[in-house]
């Protein structure tokens, strides 16, 4: 792109601000929160939303270290985006497969400019404005391609940054740190010693070959484009272990921390001692409590998974313009949020779409189906005696489609209740947000899978141009069906009729006469990996963009897992994993077409969170006393 290009582009986007740390200081005051603790809430959420920061304060308010002035500590990092970006990750995740986890895996790529520093709340904003002032002052010099040498010891492998390069990044990270120490009254000390990206560090002697090969794949030279960024973290538990939570536990006594899955939780080794054995005492990283909780809930986390993102700046090229990556981190564009939906018809004007459209399949389970809230009994429930339907509750559906059979059938082949069809269609409209090109969509012949992927492409605005195509392969282990039979599905003109969008002229992979009732877990295996390749073969010539396969929870192993040359899991963990999976659960994988293989990579939208609702009769709960 033309120098004149990118900075028209830089230029739009400056107007699309971020709401000020100001206003939304001033709207949490008007809350009612105190100041010290909006603002600490702030500092802990990177001052990115209202709803971060009110979220953590609910969180949070039964953390009895709110009060304490505690403040944040913070870096400053260049880290690497573009294709040298995914090239160290994929160096990162192969070194760990082949040599183990070593400490370089606890932080992501980065080159310290700024060694960790304490910063107060209230004035953590000017650090921000400081890194916007320091970056355009240095945008013009800042170099087009850092200059990378590798480097190996037998504890340390990592890439220098060239002498002439370093000591601009060096007079960068000396001005920002002048400057946020005046401003911000705070000691922040800029590195001044050999600036490196680390790739391994403190590993075993003898894995220092396999990683030095491993390392002379990454070409540094890969297009990229540098954003210094601020990262903050709780200074209290710098020294401590971190676990993430793998499942809910409940307290059963006074002293044990509730976690839900996902939590992190702070632990400090030197206190482990008196505990019993199989338990651990930490302190949740999401609500600030502290108590005992079972080890085996937990799995060892990275160091940096509990840091925050605060502002960065991206020093765009003059010459080029890199697009994000589905699997790279947030974008700024010189010190600006980069808000794909805000700026689509900008990327229009300067003709950005011509930017690397890799071909990709997107897994996805169905939506939440109407025998999930209401049991296997619901039809019951929605039959009057002549055996016409009718909505016993506002989450039935307020149809369901005619079939000729029995609409009995529908016990074991269930729709969508009508919080499915807002999930799957809200799951749409983020998809097209994020601009994702559907190109086919195949679903599983279970009807809720079907309506899942007819409203994933009324949300993309796709149903009158993208047909489903009913794939029987798709189909869950059958040894989990209730019944220990085949569900009767749908027939392809019955959905027509019922206004599906379907390609009534496709044929399945795997008929569906070929559906064994009560399959072992090794056929379920072999079908879903067979159907899944073919499939995908049978679009190579159909051009780029996504595959969309509409299946179960089960789909999401045993459809990405042959693709990225993994062994299928053992089955009994395989089962542990697919119960964990929520509705409209997503697993993307991305066709590396220059090394004829797919790697797995972050889905293109966040899940979607919803929690149960209770029944409610407002007669009992409210007259009756």
């Amino acid at each position: 792109m033309a120098v004149a290009e990118t900075q028209l582009y830089a230029k739009v986007y400056n107007k699309h601000r971020s709401r000020s740390p100001s206003a939304l200081l001033e709207s949490l005051l008007a809350k009612g929160f105190p100041a010290h603790i909006a603002q600490k809430a702030l500092a802990a959420t990177g001052q990115k939303t209202i709803e971060d920061a009110a979220k953590w304060l609910h969180s949070h308010c039964n953390d009895p270290s709110l009060d304490d002035p505690i403040p944040q500590e913070y870096a400053l990092y260049l880290c690497p985006t573009g294709c040298l970006y995914n090239c160290l990750q994929e160096f990162w995740k192969e070194s760990k497969r082949q040599c183990g986890k070593n400490r370089a895996h606890e932080i992501f790529p980065h080159i310290t400019l700024c060694d960790f520093f304490t910063c107060e709340d209230q004035k953590v904003a000017l650090l921000y404005d400081t890194l916007k002032r320091i970056g355009d002052s240095f945008a013009q010099r800042f170099p087009p391609a850092i200059s990378l040498s590798l480097h190996s010891s037998t504890s340390y492998l990592g890439f220098f940054v060239g002498d002439g390069h370093a000591n601009i990044l060096k007079e960068f990270a000396a001005a920002f740190s002048s400057e946020a120490s005046a401003l911000a009254d705070c000691h922040v000390k800029p590195c001044l010693k050999q600036l490196h990206l680390t790739l391994a560090h403190k590993f075993c002697p003898h894995h220092q070959k396999t990683l030095e090969q491993l390392a002379k794949c990454i070409n540094p030279g890969e297009t990229c484009q540098w954003v210094a960024a601020l990262y903050s973290r709780d200074m209290r538990f710098v020294h401590y272990q971190t676990l993430r939570a793998l499942f809910q536990y409940k307290p059963q006594n006074i002293d044990e921390l509730m976690i839900n899955a996902g939590d992190l939780i702070y632990v400090n080794p030197t206190q482990q001692s008196d505990v019993s054995e199989g338990w651990v005492i930490g302190t949740s990283h999401r609500t600030g409590c502290r108590g005992f909780l079972p080890e085996n809930y937990t799995e060892r986390a990275n160091e940096s998974d509990t840091w925050v993102k605060h502002r960065e700046y991206a020093f765009v090229p003059s010459s080029k313009f890199f697009t994000q990556t589905a699997n790279e981190p947030d974008v700024k564009l010189n010190g600006e949020v980069h808000n794909p939906a805000m700026s689509r018809s900008v990327k229009d004007v300067l003709s950005l779409q011509s930017a690397t459209l890799r071909r990709g399949v997107l897994v996805m389970r169905h939506g939440e189906r109407v025998d999930q809230v209401f049991g296997k009994s619901w039809l019951q429930q929605c039959l009057t005696a002549d055996g016409k339907y009718h909505r016993a509750d506002l989450n039935f559906p307020s149809t369901i489609p005619n079939r000729k059979d029995s609409v009995k059938n529908f016990e074991h082949d269930p729709p969508l209740s009508c919080c499915g069809v807002f999930q799957s269609r809200l799951t749409g409209e983020a998809l097209l947000d994020q601009e994702v090109t559907v190109s086919h969509v195949y679903s599983s012949p279970a009807l809720r899978c079907i309506q899942t992927a007819q409203h994933v492409l009324q949300g993309l605005k796709l149903d009158q141009k993208v047909k489903i195509r009913v794939e029987p392969g798709l189909f869950e282990w059958t040894k989990w069906e209730a019944s220990r039979v085949i569900p009767n599905f749908m027939t392809l003109t019955e959905l027509t009729e019922a206004s599906y969008s379907i390609d009534t002229s496709y044929r399945g992979n795997i008929p569906l006469s070929s559906l064994v009732p009560s399959e072992s877990y090794e056929e379920y295996v072999s079908r879903s990996s067979a159907v899944i390749k073919q499939i995908v073969t049978a679009c190579t010539s159909k051009g780029k963009g996504v595959i969309l396969i509409v299946g179960h929870g089960s789909s999401l192993a045993s459809c990405t897992r042959p693709l990225i040359g993994l062994p299928a899991r053992d089955s009994s963990d395989f089962a542990q994993v697919v119960r964990k999976i929520p509705s409209l659960g997503m697993c993307f994988c991305e066709e590396l077409k220059e090394e004829n293989k797919w790697q797995m990579v972050n889905p293109p939208v966040k899940t979607l969170t919803h929690g149960a609702n209770a029944a409610f009769n407002w007669r009992n709960s409210i007259m009756e006393d």
